[in-house]
């Protein structure tokens, strides 16, 4: 499985995502705040920061608008190495420590970084234990990335692989049944057992599931839909179907 293991620097962009990175142990370089952001609405952070010992600088506006690429930094933004990737052993290794059975999101070519945030956040919400994304025509773990994510990029591990099919190939060796959500599918989502080791599909946003993951999907599930609208946006769709897993697990 492929790691990220460049040196360049990144940035963290929002307070909320800020510190969900030092609640996690993220080993920043330093953080900027606005010198018009009101102390009481940084206090707990910055609190955190010094107990870290992490450098904390109050810079002009200016400074925040030249750093930030989200345009949504609400005066902070923390510079940091570039983001790891995790290996796929480790979403097994946190499956193992909770005592529950493999839980995954496969992310297949989610190239709007705001969806690809999205998922992570619904992914840790629902307890998954990681998500999988392709090294290619893909969003990475930038800072879009991040700040949509509301810190949850943090504490849910994310694999970036260069091969998805290959990937598929092992997790069914070990033990998964691969879900994808598609509009065709055979069955409703609420039809079928997700209770057991799991790792659901989720297409793209223009595409859906590319042809070759889709005939390695051991079932289609289709999501019901109700209205004159024939299809969801794709992090909507990654978080019903998460949801239902939740659901009957939690109902067993």
């Amino acid at each position: 499985m492929d790691i990220n293991k460049t040196k360049e620097k990144t940035t963290i962009e929002g307070r909320n995502a800020v510190f969900e990175a030092l609640s996690a142990g993220k080993p920043l370089d330093k953080i900027f705040i606005s010198e018009t952001v009101k102390p009481g609405g940084v206090k707990k952070l910055v609190d955190l920061a010094k107990q870290l010992g992490i450098p904390v600088q109050y810079v002009k506006p200016q400074k925040i608008n030249s750093m930030q690429r989200t345009e949504a930094s609400q005066g902070v933004v923390a510079v940091c190495a570039a983001v790891r990737y995790a290996h796929l052993d480790d979403l097994f290794l946190k499956a193992q420590a909770k005592g529950e059975p493999p839980f995954i999101i496969i992310a297949d070519e989610i190239t709007d970084p705001h969806n690809l945030g999205a998922i992570i956040r619904s992914a840790n919400a629902a307890g998954a234990h990681g998500v999988i994304i392709p090294k290619n025509r893909a969003a990475g773990l930038d800072a879009v990335v991040m700040k949509t994510s509301a810190g949850a990029a943090h504490h849910t591990p994310v694999v970036r692989v260069t091969n998805l099919a290959q990937t598929i190939d092992e997790l069914k060796e070990r033990g998964l049944w691969l879900a994808g959500a598609d509009m065709a599918g055979e069955k409703s989502l609420y039809e079928w057992d997700l209770t057991g080791p799991i790792a659901l599909v989720i297409g793209s946003e223009g595409k859906g599931i590319s042809r070759l993951l889709k005939e390695k999907c051991d079932f289609l599930l289709q999501i019901p839909m109700l209205g004159e609208i024939e299809s969801l946006n794709a992090s909507v769709a990654a978080g019903i179907m998460m949801y239902e897993v939740v659901r009957q697990r939690n109902s067993k």
